[in-house]
């Protein structure tokens, strides 16, 4: 019961928040329209930087519900840390997922808005990452999150997933 619970939160949460962020408020910005004398290249990036974001957000926020019991949201946390799929490569995939779509659409519409307002999501969630949320989970899983903490990184993917 617990399972279907967080699953059903974590879809949910994935509509509110990454769909507001990822998918609302760049359509607010640029109404997901291409530039005039938009290159196809930066296009063809874009379209795939938007699949590789969409990937690891998507399995990110299932893996959180089946393996952690929980959400993303603060109001249903995990009652486990989740260190496996993409957490063995990176600490935050679903934020680099979701910076990944603004940063997508930006190039597939040669939209310079986006690209700035992409920055700016990152900031904010660095910023929160930073100061509240590693604090939160050092608290909540102690010793087991330092270990995840020293040995993948927070932004950069590591190429090697930890094995931790």
């Amino acid at each position: 019961m617990r399972r279907i619970l967080a699953l059903f939160g974590s879809f949910l949460f994935f509509c509110l928040a990454p769909g507001t962020v990822a998918g609302l408020l760049p359509w607010l910005i640029g109404h997901w329209r291409v530039q005039p004398d938009c290159p196809v290249a930066p296009r063809a990036a874009g379209a795939v930087l938007i699949v590789l974001g969409l990937i690891p957000l998507v399995e990110s926020f299932a893996r959180f519900a089946w393996k952690g019991l929980g959400t993303p949201a603060p109001i249903l946390p995990t009652r486990h840390l989740v260190v496996s799929g993409f957490y063995r490569h990176v600490r935050n995939p679903m934020y680099v997922g979701v910076v990944a779509v603004i940063l997508g659409q930006a190039a597939l519409f040669c939209d310079s808005r986006l690209a700035v307002y992409g920055a700016a999501v990152w900031l904010a969630m660095h910023l929160f990452v930073v100061f509240y949320e590693e604090t939160k989970l050092t608290h909540t899983f102690g010793a087991d999150y330092a270990r995840f903490r020293a040995n993948v990184p927070r932004w950069l993917p590591r190429l090697k997933g930890w094995k931790g």
